[in-house]
């Protein structure tokens, strides 16, 4: 009678300890084809680091982390329905992306299935302004954070100067380019000149018509507010068109992964924004964000850049507020990470309880000259640090945020 009594009882233990270990599984929406396919290695290299150092200090509530990554395309109706995918598997969160337009998409249906959502690489103004929701925190900056930072280097270092703008009609561009307008005072049309890009389906000639037109104008400064390969491709034209001969060209949000596939030489002395680079645990003295970069160096040869940073800040927080909360409880996660301080990559940054925008330092960066570069031991040492403003001054305040929101002054 006891042998059947202890084999049920061993083989109860058994079934709860393999309950107990089934994994936490996080959704990575994720671009491995496309325009971003570059950004989108970094993301995931970025995400598993972060996993794995995890899994290996014990789990989260016990149980090991698991990572579920799906292609996005950067298209806002594939990232979408990546959510649906992602929820049928049990994911606990979703996170990722490379534009705008997944961020909204995707962080509605998130929303809808009751999922927390964090953005990647999404930048326009509406992802925490006007269509922000409590199911979503975004850690990167916005628009107007690079705009703020951009336009204090500029108003100090260039003033009273003509802009020409060349700008992706989506989400981002217009936000961008509105936001750049009003800190440079560049907001008259007929002075400071632009062209549109159409979001889908622009080709080369559109591009070459654009940079024409800026060089025919009188522009000292020319903004390029285009991500991915349509920057790339951009850049190019412009070297070979020899503008950056004439014009200070700025790219408004610059990542490794951009002077890279554009090349040193293409892209020297441009001036844009980011919200880390390599460089800057050392800058601030993060002994956490100098032990990432030593890590990831070790595992791929390369040096991390902010896409990278990004995906590893998110899961390590997210995490962090699960271990605080006690539960994968949205709600519960949701409040333990309003108004939470960190330091993490580099100094004190916290996510906002009123739009749920990360507020953190942002950097104004300028690309080092190409021989400087081939110098470095990865020939990845793209950027010098120009300029930089503290998160609180350059996000947008309350009063701004409700300006934006109209009547609705909280999130839903």
């Amino acid at each position: 009678m006891l042998r059947p009594i202890l084999f049920i009882t061993l083989l109860v233990f058994t079934l709860q300890g393999a309950h107990a270990a089934d994994p936490i599984r996080l959704g990575l929406n994720y671009p491995s084809t496309g325009n971003y396919k570059s950004e989108g290695l970094e993301l995931r290299r970025g995400a598993l680091l972060a996993v794995d150092q995890i899994n290996q200090a014990g789990g989260l509530l016990g149980r090991p982390l698991e990572l579920v990554s799906l292609n996005s395309a950067a298209r806002a109706e594939k990232a979408r329905a990546n959510v649906d995918r992602f929820a049928k598997q049990g994911a606990a969160m979703v996170f990722g992306g490379a534009n705008s337009e997944e961020a909204l998409s995707a962080g509605q249906r998130a929303r809808e299935l009751g999922l927390l959502y964090f953005p990647t690489l999404g930048y326009a103004n509406e992802i925490t302004g006007r269509d922000g929701h409590r199911h979503l925190f975004r850690e990167s900056n916005s628009a107007w954070m690079s705009a703020r930072v951009l336009g204090e280097y500029l108003s100090w270092h260039m003033p009273n100067r003509r802009y020409h703008y060349i700008s992706l009609d989506d989400a981002w561009g217009r936000s961008m380019e509105q936001a750049l307008r009003e800190a440079t005072k560049s907001r008259d049309r007929a002075r400071h000149g632009y062209s549109k890009i159409a979001e889908r389906g622009a080709r080369r000639s559109d591009y070459l018509s654009a940079l024409q037109k800026a060089a025919a104008s009188d522009a000292d400064v020319l903004v390029i507010v285009l991500l991915g390969q349509d920057l790339v491709q951009t850049m190019r034209l412009a070297h070979t068109l020899e503008l950056g001969k004439r014009m200070q060209i700025i790219a408004p949000n610059l990542n490794q992964s951009i002077v890279e596939q554009a090349g040193p030489l293409v892209m020297e002395n441009v001036i844009g924004t980011e919200a880390w680079t390599w460089r800057v645990p050392q800058r601030e003295k993060s002994e956490t964000g100098q032990a990432f970069v030593e890590r990831y160096i070790a595992l791929h040869q390369a040096y991390p850049g902010s896409t990278a940073a990004s995906a590893y800040g998110i899961v390590q927080q997210w995490a962090d507020a699960v271990r605080r909360a006690g539960r994968l409880d949205s709600e519960a996660i949701i409040a333990a990470l309003e108004n939470h301080r960190y330091s993490l990559l580099k100094d004190e940054q916290y996510w906002r309880d009123f739009d749920h925008q990360n507020v953190q330092s942002i950097y104004a960066v300028r690309v080092r000259d190409r021989n400087e570069i081939m110098q470095d031991r990865f020939k990845q040492d793209y950027f010098i640090i120009i300029h930089r403003m503290d998160g609180e001054e350059a996000a947008p305040s309350l009063d701004d945020w409700q300006q934006e929101r109209g009547d609705q002054l909280q999130l839903q």
